[in-house]
């Protein structure tokens, strides 16, 4: 069996047992997931977490029972779901990858234990007090993909030249979408580009969106965001079909079909978030983890959508590419 195939039925796996209401042992802590996106579109990110939780000694199941909160896109939806783990007395409340359900458990709670994954700075957005010394009942992950987005700014440059009009893309109700903006001017102006701020709350809005655009010389840079992610085929098949290219932070929006990404290893991401779930139930304080940061970053690269595009990729880019689908 190829890895791409084993990966996609371990991910259907993995979404099939997060969505399945089942008896948790007897006995065993309680980990709630809370999370603004949806089971299937998070498999591989909810594996990576699995396995770096297994790593610390703790299987689902078995030594540990998970309950899982999906907002599936509705934000409106997590503080009850984090006030129903509260009522569950869950051991921990794990946020990793969903920045607003991260800001939602560390307004529901100041007693029980929270560990997030997020792309935004967890200072800017409230959720500790400094990366070295959390401070309180949270700490977690931070991808960095935010502070990255002056590098997919240059990413963009040379895989469309030619480009006429920039445009950053975000959802307004995000936490992440101000500090997207501010970084990405700071990047633009070291490069002597302008851009614009299109913004999308819903399916519609995104729809719309892209037949607004101007027919040539456009380029978007999607925030990194739960609202986006959840939505990446369908943002990837529009992008295509109106012969833009876009830019995003994790490789799976490449897999699904987009021009290019660069951020964070988010399968190490995860895994990280899992060993901090870990050490937690073993009884380590967040207060005591700090913030940890990536240690190594993704560029992905669709050399099959840059030629529907009618795109050239450099070759010194090509080289240094991660992952390149052709």
């Amino acid at each position: 069996m190829r890895r791409r195939e084993f990966i996609m039925l371990a991910g259907a796996a993995v979404a099939g047992r997060a969505r399945a209401g089942r008896a948790q042992p007897a006995d065993v802590p309680v980990i709630g997931f809370l999370h603004s996106g949806a089971p299937e579109q998070n498999a591989k990110r909810l594996a990576g977490f699995l396995e770096g939780l297994e790593d610390g000694g703790f299987v689902d199941g078995k030594s540990v029972a998970i309950e899982y909160r999906w907002a599936a896109g509705h934000n409106d939806k997590l503080p009850e779901m984090a006030a129903d783990l509260i009522r569950r007395h869950v051991a921990v409340i794990v946020t990793a990858g969903s920045t607003p359900a991260s800001v939602v458990a560390k307004k529901a709670t100041a007693t029980i234990p929270v560990i997030f994954a997020v792309g935004a700075d967890p200072v800017a957005v409230g959720l500790v007090s400094s990366l070295a010394r959390p401070g309180g009942n949270v700490t977690g992950v931070t991808s960095l993909n935010v502070d990255l987005a002056a590098k997919r700014f240059e990413v963009a440059r040379e895989l469309a030249p030619q480009a006429e009009h920039y445009f950053a893309v975000v959802n307004p109700t995000s936490p992440l979408s101000g500090q997207f903006i501010k970084d990405l001017g700071v990047g633009a102006a070291s490069l002597g580009i302008r851009f614009d701020t299109l913004r999308a709350t819903n399916d519609g809005e995104i729809e719309a969106l892209f037949a607004g655009l101007p027919q040539r010389g456009a380029v978007l840079l999607f925030c990194p965001d739960s609202f986006f992610y959840i939505r990446r085929m369908r943002i990837a098949g529009l992008a295509t079909q109106h012969g833009v290219p876009a830019i995003f932070d994790d490789r799976e929006y490449v897999d699904a079909g987009a021009l290019a990404s660069y951020g964070a290893d988010w399968t190490q991401v995860m895994r990280t978030a899992g060993d901090y779930t870990a050490r937690i139930l073993k009884g380590a304080k967040p207060a005591d983890l700090p913030v940890v940061q990536p240690a190594r970053f993704v560029m992905a690269i669709n050399l099959k959508t840059a030629k529907a595009l009618g795109l050239g990729v450099p070759p010194f880019l090509l080289a240094q590419a991660d992952e390149v689908i052709e």
